[in-house]
């Protein structure tokens, strides 16, 4: 890979982990603000807890989709750390046909119903539904591409990383 695109793929990932921390701030910002109108003015509102779910939901996947890096994934570290470099690679192409194929044959489906919520909008805020889902559509491509091309590296001979459990972390 160039630099340039190196570079690129940087930046984009620290915009998306930027999209990420604001979200997080925004679902902080609405559940303290349910706090104080409910148990300090005595007010409840609904909307701050409409917002929070539905920031949370558009955070996982974003994140999932965009933030969250292979090393980070889950996985039977027990079974894949035990396995040598082939083993490994081997479990990374059954891995990504299998979530392809899954994804890929799930996929009509999740974008009709997607489509079909268009008739739906939530209580308080009056977000049509269609637009409030359609992070799953984002996340379902992104996995499709980021598996294609795990699978795609792993037949290429690239090992992926080794599970070392004295060395694991929040990703931080």
């Amino acid at each position: 890979m160039t630099a340039g695109l190196r570079a690129v793929g940087s930046w984009l990932a620290q915009r998306a982990e930027n999209i990420v921390a604001a979200m997080l701030a925004a679902m902080f910002l609405a559940f303290l603000l349910q706090i104080v109108f409910r148990y300090v003015l005595g007010l409840p509102i609904g909307w701050t807890h409409e917002a929070s779910v539905i920031l949370w939901i558009w955070l996982v996947l974003w994140g999932a989709a965009f933030v969250i890096t292979e090393r980070e994934e889950i996985r039977f570290d027990i079974i894949y750390g035990s396995v040598g470099p082939s083993a490994r690679r081997v479990m990374c192409v059954v891995t990504a046909v299998a979530l392809i194929a899954l994804y890929v044959i799930s996929f009509p489906a999740v974008l009709d119903y997607v489509t079909f919520m268009k008739v739906e909008k939530t209580s308080y805020l009056k977000i049509r539904f269609d637009w409030l889902f359609s992070i799953y559509i984002v996340f379902v491509v992104a996995s499709i591409i980021r598996y294609m091309w795990l699978g795609w590296q792993a037949l290429r001979g690239v090992t992926p990383d080794e599970f070392d459990p004295t060395k694991a972390s929040s990703g931080v």
